[in-house]
């Protein structure tokens, strides 16, 4: 993601204008880095469409309304769910909301801390719940937990390498 961000950087397209002016095809190939471009120019042009019609193109628009609506607004945009909703809300409005991802499912699980049919808001509470809503908070727990996930507590578990062993509940092998 962060290659694919540079690319639009350094092409000077990192506002919803230029965005809104480029061809799909050409968007693509600045963020293929970030793998799925093709999905992702979709989901990405249908956000930019929705800024432009709904707030003029202008981003601080949006995230001068509450938190919530924020959340709500984004979630009507096709191909916006939860977990990017939320990564928009979190990182780019500067909002305290938990992100939750495949890699928060999986620690949480493996550690018996939450049960394997948990869905997204019950482990977004978890979280929310017993944390301060503080936005650096949050984000360098998604950083850590995407970290720990990527390199340990993957599909294979690398389970004796884990920082977290210590707290282990539940055991896979």
């Amino acid at each position: 993601m962060e290659k694919a961000i540079l690319n639009l950087k350094e092409k000077s397209l990192l506002s919803i204008q230029k965005l809104s002016q480029i061809p799909a095809s050409i968007l693509a190939e600045y963020i293929r880095p970030a793998g799925y471009y093709n999905l992702k120019v979709k989901r990405l042009k249908n956000l930019i469409n929705f800024i432009v019609d709904r707030y003029n193109g202008d981003i601080k628009t949006l995230f001068s309304l509450d938190t919530d609506t924020i959340r709500e607004e984004l979630l009507t945009v096709k191909g916006i769910g939860l977990e990017t909703a939320d990564s928009i809300v979190l990182y780019g409005a500067g909002r305290p909301i938990f992100v939750v991802d495949t890699y928060t499912h999986r620690i949480l699980t493996r550690h018996g801390l939450i049960e394997e049919e948990a869905g997204y808001n019950d482990l977004q509470s978890f979280f929310m719940d017993n944390l301060s809503h503080d936005v650096d908070l949050f984000k360098e727990y998604h950083a850590l937990i995407v970290k720990t996930g990527k390199d340990f507590c993957r599909r294979e578990p690398r389970c004796s390498e884990c920082p977290l062993d210590s707290l282990y509940k539940v055991k896979h092998d």
